[in-house]
């Protein structure tokens, strides 16, 4: 009788122990982003604890360069970056099979915070002035290099006949400063900084001629990685969709600069006058045929891509 009862307290012991949920195993992401605030639902996601309360362990990782993004993200550096359309087109055209898992900032014509900055004393005031002269961007081939020459384009401008270098964002005042460039493509708040202390002075707010609600920053992961790790990827998306929520609601305004200060290291002064770019969490077909259409123009895709193979589902 003894064992009996022993073998039922036995087997009712391991029935609970078969009804407790499975321990959820905490997964890891290291995220690459750049100095620019296209990337603030994604620091929100983080600081607002949405990532951890999904079971996701994200890293946040400063990387100087966007263009150097995908090959990190290909290197598995980073689980997920974020790249420019541009550079991820580029990257996909080059090989690399990566798919997007979510987006970043948006364009929008009532945004002035980046655009052509012209050193004092160049003269440089139009499209047509920058022919001849060097000029810094932070990436060749990414978002602000590929507009600006679109921009060029739309003006009647050659943009080949302007010698574009790369820059990263931190380095475009003391460029300036120095001489080695005659303007940069620039974004806040480094183009603040500039204008500020009248090292340059804004030329052209370019930007305002693009068209509505198109990415700036897609959020990329290595299409291997991201099918085998299909929740982990699911449920960033929605922390990076409920940061974009919080973003927008204007109760939070302080609260979203104060991160902004934090993955950007910018001074209180700065973070309270510079613009936030709008949030664009899911990113579509038609955005990135657009992007695809853009880069044709320009000449830097050597095939068509099939833009719905590259959205993760």
């Amino acid at each position: 009788m003894k064992r009996r009862n022993t073998l039922q307290a036995l087997a009712a012991l391991a029935a609970a122990g078969l009804a407790r949920p499975a321990f959820s195993q905490t997964t890891k992401i290291v995220f690459g982003y750049t100095a620019v605030t296209d990337f603030t639902s994604v620091f929100v996601a983080a600081d607002q604890g949405y990532f951890k309360k999904r079971g996701l362990d994200v890293e946040l990782k400063f990387i100087p360069l966007n263009s150097t993004i995908p090959a990190a993200v290909q290197a598995d550096s980073l689980q997920i970056g974020g790249p420019t359309p541009s550079v991820y087109l580029q990257s996909v055209d080059g090989g690399l099979d990566q798919v997007v898992v979510a987006g970043g900032g948006v364009t929008s014509k009532s945004i002035t915070g980046f655009g052509l900055v012209a050193r004092a004393g160049s003269g440089i005031k139009t499209a047509a002035h920058c022919v001849g002269k060097k000029i810094g961007v932070p990436g060749l081939g990414a978002f602000l290099h590929v507009t600006f020459r679109a921009w060029l384009k739309d003006q009647g401008v050659d943009y080949k006949k302007v010698n574009f270098v790369e820059a990263a964002f931190p380095q475009h005042g003391d460029m300036l400063r120095g001489g080695s460039v005659d303007a940069v493509v620039s974004a806040d708040p480094f183009m603040s900084r500039i204008t500020d202390t009248g090292v340059g002075y804004v030329a052209s707010y370019y930007s305002t001629f693009l068209p509505e609600g198109q990415p700036t920053i897609i959020h990329v992961a290595r299409r291997d990685w991201a099918q085998k790790n299909a929740a982990a990827v699911r449920s960033f998306q929605q922390a990076v969709q409920e940061g974009a929520t919080f973003m927008q609601n204007p109760k939070n305004n302080d609260a979203v600069r104060a991160t902004i200060g934090k993955y950007i290291k910018l001074p209180a002064e700065v973070l309270a006058k510079m613009q936030i770019s709008p949030p664009g969490p899911v990113v579509t077909t038609k955005q990135l045929d657009y992007w695809v259409a853009l880069m044709k123009e320009q000449d830097m895709l050597k095939t068509s891509p099939n833009v719905n193979s590259l959205l993760f589902k």
